[in-house]
């Protein structure tokens, strides 16, 4: 499963490994975030299911094998490569931090050990498999502080990258504390709450308005939310205030949502209706939403879909896997990358966590704080069931909460404290001397 889902110069490395007698050098690979994002003070970290379900099923299909053979890359690599390839499994470790942990640049988000070929081929799978969710939820966190207590509702497959990506933005989202989603798979399968109730095509399918209202009331009862930016929001509010109950509430998709909404709270309050909710969508952000809370807008709740489900503001995450040490015969020899503007940091590690600062540790130093990084697989196996999105989420709304308030504000702040143990700077030196020298 998956197998050729990566770069081809992955598969090139490793027929060379296998070529070279590297096959069973023991390596640890370590993904980190080099860079945060524009406007970004941490991101949270997300994934983790997916990159655990490629890990245990990672293989190759005859026919992938095959297909390898046949392009020119492959022309000398030695037949037992693809006999390796055909038996090919994962046997080794992984460590990450749990979903839902804040992280800062340079730290760890996973550490993988593996004989070398196997920890090399997952390299572009975990990339991307850790980079778009954290994203997302990284949006979400910023947009759900915005909101101020207000509800934030994830409606953006529509906008996702793919279907696919709309169902795991769903999920991300979530665990950034988001409130539910549009998303009926997403609820399905990670049991995430579902919104939704119609769109201006249900308005548009009956003769008049009213007709449409009355529709969807017997249709949904008491969780009729009324559509009202069709053709007119003021009337379409007047209108559904004298149908009255049942009524949840009312959606503004469009127009001066601060205007529009003090004028439809006023309408429902009039009728009688002061327990039905106002939320708002379209073309939403953490800013649009912030700049309403701040004047006051009687908004219930906010429904941000394109923004959210592609972080249209900071789109990419400079997330990278590099080699940070190799085992060849129980001697380590450790590995680092001194190019300008790229440095690595030697050595696999351990971050510990503590109330005034982090600290990025050798793995085996005692330190003080939480160790965010944990097993997950050992011996390819994985060692207990993964928490739930909820769990992630959970985790992810105490841990966001204890951060220093200036780092939870959409603007810039100052970095978070994160600082090398001693033992970590030592090793940095040594290896800087070792291959700068060799």
């Amino acid at each position: 499963m998956n197998g050729l889902l990566t770069d081809l110069y992955e598969l090139t490395m490793a027929a060379g490994y296998f070529e070279a007698g590297k096959a069973e050098e023991k390596a640890t690979f370590e993904l980190t975030v080099r860079r945060l994002p524009p406007h970004r003070n941490f991101v949270l970290a997300a994934g983790l299911p997916q990159i655990v379900e490629y890990l245990l099923n990672l293989s190759f299909e005859p026919a992938e094998t095959d297909y390898l053979r046949s392009l020119p890359q492959f022309r000398h690599a030695p037949p037992e490569f693809f006999d390796y390839l055909r038996d090919f499994r994962f046997t080794g470790d992984l460590f990450a931090v749990p979903e839902g942990t804040p992280m800062f640049p340079g730290e760890p988000l996973l550490s993988l050990r593996a004989p070398l070929i196997e920890a090399q081929i997952p390299e572009t799978y975990l990339l991307a498999a850790v980079s778009f969710p954290t994203l997302i939820a990284s949006k979400a966190a910023r947009t759900v502080e915005a909101a101020a207590g207000r509800p934030v509702i994830e409606f953006g497959t529509r906008r996702a990258h793919s279907p696919d990506a709309g169902v795991l933005g769903a999920r991300a989202a979530y665990i950034g504390g988001c409130a539910g989603t549009s998303n009926a798979l997403a609820g399905f399968r990670y049991g995430i709450p579902v919104m939704g109730t119609s769109a201006h095509s249900w308005v548009m399918s009956f003769a008049c308005e009213k007709e449409a209202f009355k529709q969807l009331q017997r249709a949904l009862g008491e969780s009729t939310v009324q559509l009202l930016d069709t053709y007119d929001s003021i009337r379409a509010a007047q209108l559904a205030a004298k149908l009255g109950r049942p009524l949840w509430g009312v959606r503004l998709d469009s127009g001066d949502f601060l205007t529009l909404s003090r004028q439809v709270r006023s309408i429902l309050d009039e009728a009688g209706l002061r327990e039905s909710k106002i939320m708002i969508s379209g073309d939403l952000d953490e800013y649009k939403i912030r700049d309403l809370v701040s004047a006051g807008a009687p908004v219930d709740s906010f429904g941000v879909g394109t923004t959210l489900a592609t972080s249209l503001d900071a789109p990419a995450l400079s997330a990278i896997y590099k080699m940070v040490e190799l085992d060849i015969k129980g001697i380590k020899r450790f590995t680092a990358k001194y190019s300008d503007d790229k440095t690595t940091v030697p050595g696999s590690k351990q971050v510990f966590r503590a109330v005034e600062r982090d600290v990025i540790a050798r793995s085996g130093e005692c330190g003080n704080g939480e160790a965010l990084l944990r097993p997950v697989i050992l011996g390819g196996h994985l060692i207990e069931p993964l928490p739930s999105a909820e769990d992630a989420r959970r985790r992810a709304a105490e841990s966001i909460a204890r951060l220093d308030p200036a780092l939870r504000q959409l603007e810039p702040a100052e970095p978070r404290n994160v600082i090398h143990s001693r033992e970590l700077r030592e090793l940095i030196e040594r290896t800087r001397r070792n291959l700068v020298g060799c």
